[in-house]
């Protein structure tokens, strides 16, 4: 479980204002001395992340945050990493120097709530505070809190028993990746390039998810490389039940499928497993008001070192330019960066996000309504541009329709 990708863990940040003890909490909690800790204001700097296994939840991903109380240039800087940890937040604990919750905290609580996202209040330092109540700034009123001193290692078993308990329920019952669409016994067959772009020796992380998705549904796994598929669909008695394959191979492999087999890409299936695959399909058509001089947006989950013919850097500014037949203007953001200003930006394209979860694309979905910028992925985008967004859609009758019915418009 300690392999198990960021992006498929529960995200459990901690937040506070400085010296509120966010940072002994993580320690207690993980039993790790992972974040320094001191009586001086502000020693954490950066976001601290460590993976570790809560059971009965299994894989989480603990972020301790610096405090966001932060002053002068610096600390503004820390607060505006801090803040994009909320995007990410599946839970958050805010972490409360007992006895006093205000305006402060009370504005974190506010936050957290117009999101939607789990909330634990934790008053920390009771051993210096255990003969006085709770103080709260008039007007303001926390859940619940659980008393906790990370010093005396008080209230930690409680404060794990309640992250459990507030876990989101999509964490409990996560979506397959593309098992459902696949019966126990059926053959999946999964295309996979070998290009510049897959790491030595080993496949991209959506291929190995979907292959253990698969195995662990009972169904059966052919994978073959672009080249040799049509060869494998010759060997078959019976047709596969679904032909995954990498995006950049859509063309080719399209043209090797026989019309009545479903085919789909990996990226169209983490369009749904990471984010919201309709909404993304509504996206797409955007494509279509899309005019010479527009600016497009492109975002990636990871920071790889781009190559030459990299698939968002150079494929799809390539193809969505020849399918508008003019210049566009291409903005690329990696990692956990994305712009505060989206307005100025007609279409936002996003990776299959593998390497982050899913609270930070729904966040980023949220935002692009938000702005009225339609928002959708890169599998999407490249069966839209090639001109095989239909067949792609296939194995999604609810997107289809609505594809189909938003084209009628």
């Amino acid at each position: 479980m300690q392999n198990t990708p960021r992006g498929m863990r529960l995200h459990i940040g901690i937040f506070g204002r400085r010296n509120a003890g966010k940072s002994s909490i993580l320690n207690k909690l993980t039993k790790q001395n992972i974040s320094i800790v001191s009586e001086i204001a502000g020693t954490t700097t950066d976001p601290v992340e460590k993976a570790m296994e809560l059971l009965p939840l299994g894989p989480v991903l603990f972020v301790d945050t610096a405090g966001i109380d932060d002053e002068g240039s610096l600390g503004e800087m820390r607060i505006q990493k801090t803040r994009k940890i909320f995007d990410r937040t599946d839970v958050a604990i805010i972490v409360c120097d007992n006895p006093d919750w205000g305006s402060f905290e009370q504005g974190l609580y506010e936050e957290f709530k117009s999101r939607n996202i789990p909330i634990i209040t934790v008053f920390n330092k009771i051993d210096l505070y255990s003969d006085a109540p709770c103080h709260c700034e008039e007007g303001y009123k926390p859940d619940a809190a659980i008393y906790v001193s990370a010093k005396e290692n008080i209230g930690i078993k409680e404060l794990k028993e309640k992250i459990i308990n507030s876990a989101p329920e999509e964490f409990l019952n996560a979506p397959s990746i593309a098992a459902d669409l696949i019966p126990a016994g059926e053959l999946a067959i999964l295309v996979v390039p070998i290009d510049l772009e897959a790491p030595k020796g080993r496949l991209i992380l959506p291929q190995v998810q979907t292959i253990r998705d698969l195995l662990d549904n009972d169904s059966m796994v052919m994978v073959v490389k672009e080249r040799e598929l049509k060869e494998a669909l010759n060997r078959l008695k019976k047709p596969p039940a679904l032909v995954i394959t990498d995006s950049q191979a859509f063309l080719k492999v399209s043209a090797d499928v026989p019309k009545e087999i479903k085919l789909t890409s990996f990226s169209i299936l983490f369009a749904r497993f990471k984010g919201e695959l309709n909404e993304f399909v509504k996206g797409t058509l955007a494509i279509d008001k899309l005019k010479t001089g527009d600016k497009i947006l492109i975002c990636e989950s990871c920071t790889h070192h781009a190559i030459g013919d990299d698939i968002g850097r150079v494929k799809i500014p390539r193809w969505l330019t020849q399918y508008v037949g003019g210049k566009l203007e291409f903005k690329h953001y990696a990692g956990h960066d994305f712009p505060e200003n989206i307005k100025d930006y007609k279409l936002i394209i996003h990776c299959g996000a593998c390497m982050t979860n899913r609270r930070e694309i729904l966040s980023r979905i949220m935002k692009a309504n938000e702005a009225d910028v339609p928002i959708t992925n890169y599998g999407l985008t490249i069966a839209y541009s090639l001109g095989i967004f239909e067949r792609a859609l296939e194995p999604f009758p609810m997107a289809k329709l609505i594809y189909e019915e938003t084209k009628k418009l």
